[in-house]
């Protein structure tokens, strides 16, 4: 996709029933929120945000039987979604070079283990907005209505059953107030929107919701030209609406032309094209909350946006959505960590499929990662139980992966060393 991050912004038809009688459907990219400078900040840091007990998302995934591994989860959601909200899901822009880029890069990292460390390890990870259970966070996505009826609030709750936070989109299909009020820690996304006074106004929304950080996408000036969507002639069903949004904002998603995407001219429509350093700077200024800066690859980007005063940069290419030609994300990691030193915090995005994915990410010198498309997969085929069970998986995973490399934590991984090529 996230944002997806992979982010996703997505339409399709309604979708058949799923496995439990559910209609499923498909995903989409992320959102935003920003309160002014007067407002109190969010939960402090320190504050950590600890994972239910197992029998807090028993009841929920009850009868769910989670596959062996995260990545198993497209084939199930795949069974269940129709052809083209798939391709929505599952594709990416141009000849998709760069969604193959993503997964080649993750794939040729090798991490050299540590023997005899006799360490049990522990998986909290401190993040931009708290400490958390694990060094993971949900990528922002929009209309998650259309994977499943859950939506949003499914996933919201998984995420806050597995204690880590849930970035809710600017073009989610349930409104951000609904979902902080299910509980759990929540950051907003922002899109960066023509209308200077609706920005104002969702970055208010945002801090009277409590959300904990805000994230801003930086990459999506205009939709990258997604092939799929436009031989699919994708357009959003009339019930799923982009619920931050003032009404009529999104009539444009909704008109199925042939060889149009829908979404795409929503977007174009609604999106500045202009974003620019200014406008990082003027989003500053309103905000004491934690601020992630999403879709930065070069690191000078990333220089300069520490050297604005954010939080933290999110190395994305938005899960080879845009720009088909970028390169891999976990390619410019290690150059964006070296650049930004101790500036700020780095995560990655696009292309995470494991925990083995994740300590790789731990071991280039991320803080963290953002996981999207087997979220959204695992909504798709089970709701807000196959989402608990996808993030129960991913933090075993991490487990494992961290206990063969003789770490005793998310911090520990960071000195590992790690080889290209095997």
């Amino acid at each position: 996709m996230a944002e997806p991050t992979d982010e996703l912004v997505l339409g399709c038809r309604p979708a058949p029933a799923g496995p439990d009688g559910c209609a499923s459907a498909a995903p989409s990219g992320g959102g935003p929120a920003v309160p002014d400078a007067t407002a109190p900040a969010g939960p402090p840091v320190s504050d950590p945000v600890a994972p239910a007990g197992p029998a807090a998302g028993a009841s929920a995934a009850a009868g769910f039987v989670p596959p062996a591994s995260l990545a198993d989860f497209a084939e199930l959601a795949r069974a269940v979604l129709p052809g083209d909200v798939w391709d929505f899901v599952a594709g990416g822009s141009g000849a998709e070079t760069t969604i193959a880029a993503n997964r080649a890069a993750l794939d040729r990292v090798a991490v050299l283990p540590r023997v005899l460390t006799g360490v049990d390890p522990r998986t909290e990870a401190a993040l931009p907005g708290g400490t958390y259970a694990l060094p993971v966070a949900v990528a922002p996505m929009a209309y998650q209505r259309l994977l499943h009826p859950d939506g949003e609030l499914g996933l919201a709750a998984a995420a806050r059953t597995a204690g880590v936070p849930y970035v809710a989109s600017t073009l989610g299909s349930t409104p951000i107030e609904e979902i902080t009020a299910a509980g759990g820690s929540l950051w907003f996304q922002l899109y960066w929107l023509r209308d200077r006074g609706l920005v104002a106004d969702l970055l208010d929304r945002a801090h009277a919701a409590g959300c904990a950080a805000l994230m801003v996408t930086v990459d999506v000036p205009v939709l990258g030209r997604r092939l799929r969507d436009l031989r699919n002639g994708f357009a959003l069903p009339p019930q799923v609406t982009a619920a931050n949004l003032p009404g009529g904002r999104d009539d444009l998603a909704h008109q199925g032309t042939p060889g149009v995407s829908a979404v795409a001219v929503h977007t174009g429509a609604v999106f500045a094209p202009a974003l620019s350093w200014a406008d990082l700077a003027w989003l500053r200024e309103r905000t004491r909350l934690p601020l992630l800066v999403k879709g930065v690859l070069d690191p000078r980007d990333a220089v300069r946006a520490a050297e604005a005063g954010a939080d933290a940069v999110v190395v994305s290419n938005h899960g080879g959505r845009q720009f088909d030609g970028a390169p891999a994300t976990a390619t410019m990691l290690p150059e964006v960590v070296a650049a930004v030193a101790d500036r700020c915090a780095v995560l990655l995005d696009s292309g995470v499929r494991s925990g083995t994915d994740v300590l790789r990410a731990l071991a280039l010198g991320a803080a963290g990662v953002l996981v999207g498309r087997p979220l959204l997969w695992a909504l798709a085929a089970g709701g807000r139980a196959g989402a608990e069970a996808a993030l129960a998986l991913l933090a075993a995973e991490l487990r494992d992966a961290l206990t063969l490399t003789g770490c005793a934590d998310p911090a520990a991984a960071r000195h590992l060393r790690t080889l290209t090529g095997g």
